[in-house]
């Protein structure tokens, strides 16, 4: 009797957590995360050629990624998921050679910067 109710027990012991494997199960709800800077069109529009490294991080703070190799390019990436998908909304600031804003780059930037 022990023996059966053991077996019965792991069974759907195995059963319930095979359960939590599946990638999508429907009708779930599923957390929207978010990662990264969120960059808003206000925050762009603020942005001027010749800014200096201080001032563009006020207005978008600490970058997401910081190349050791490239100290003249920050790049601010943000993703927001629920469930997988979905490109990331990216920008990219350049920073000329005196340390001053140069260019920006990405998705998020607008074609007519800096004209």
């Amino acid at each position: 009797m022990q023996r059966i109710f053991l077996i019965v027990l792991l069974s759907l012991g195995s059963v319930s957590l095979s359960g939590c494997a599946l990638p999508h199960i429907p009708f779930t709800y599923q957390v929207p995360v978010q990662q990264g800077n969120v960059i808003t069109e206000e925050q762009i529009s603020q942005l001027q050629p010749g800014m200096s490294q201080r001032q563009v991080r006020f207005i978008l703070g600490t970058p997401a990624i910081e190349d050791t190799f490239r100290m003249n390019r920050w790049d601010y990436v943000h993703t927001e998921r629920a469930g997988g998908g979905g490109d990331p909304d990216r920008l990219t600031v350049i920073f000329g050679e005196d340390g001053t804003l140069q260019e920006l780059q990405g998705n998020l930037a607008p074609s007519d910067w800096g004209a």
